[in-house]
């Protein structure tokens, strides 16, 4: 599709922010209004449209992909979301190890217990850690105390969740995401410990490079549409 607009800016509204293209409001892909919660999200959205060449290109516009997934889905059914969300910690990647012993399972160690530990604290829950990759049922405790933690949170932050904890296969990684200290390079490290850990052994594949490098920017931009989304 072709540009289609010359102006953009971004104006407070009933409710919020919006992004307007030439004087007219940005709807959702829907056709909902689109009206965020901050004004810093509402800049960084009208500046993906500002940035867009003579041909629009839909995949450089990420975080008004977020902000619609927040309006259109997650706000028309939190609860099923929250669900969703909640199976990335029935599953948490990293309660799996390698055996004890093997050097894998020490680069584990260093980089997931930490984070586990920090949310057990947190949260108030325990994880079941094993080695291996056979189901291990977490704690009913554990998923109510998680579930309540979710169901607590907004649409824009669950739309954030949704994409971290995807894209880490771990509610802890993006659970940890909500911190202010939280360093997007780092939590990335520990969610791909294991391919990386395999392309230190044996090297990268330039697809696999690829892929991973596509998948981390994907990461960082939820952290910071977390981010933007919560600042006001």
């Amino acid at each position: 599709m072709k540009r289609f607009y010359k102006d953009v800016a971004s104006e407070k509204t009933d409710g919020g922010w919006r992004v307007t293209l030439d004087g007219r409001p940005v709807k959702t892909q829907k056709g909902s209004a689109q009206i965020v919660p901050s004004a810093a999200l509402a800049s960084a959205m009208a500046a993906e449209w500002t940035a867009q060449g003579e041909e629009l290109d839909p995949s450089t516009l990420p975080l008004r992909d977020m902000a619609d997934v927040a309006l259109d889905i997650i706000a028309a059914d939190p609860a099923a979301e929250v669900a969703s969300i909640l199976r990335f910690g029935e599953t948490d990647t990293l309660c799996y190890r390698a055996e004890p012993g093997d050097a894998l399972f020490e680069r584990q160690e260093q980089l997931w217990e930490p984070l586990l530990t920090k949310a057990e604290a947190r949260h108030g829950v325990r994880f079941e850690r094993i080695s291996g990759v056979i189901h291990c049922a977490q704690p009913e405790a554990t998923l109510s105390a998680l579930r309540g933690m979710l169901e607590g949170q907004d649409a824009f932050t669950l739309s954030a969740l949704k994409t971290l904890s995807s894209l880490a296969a771990s509610l802890v990684v993006a659970l940890e995401a909500l911190e202010d200290d939280a360093d997007a390079e780092a939590l990335w490290a520990s969610a791909n410990a294991e391919e990386d850990w395999q392309a230190e052994l044996w090297g990268w594949e330039e697809e696999a490079r690829e892929r991973r490098d596509r998948k981390q920017a994907e990461f960082a931009k939820a952290i910071e549409f977390l981010r933007l989304a919560r600042a006001g």
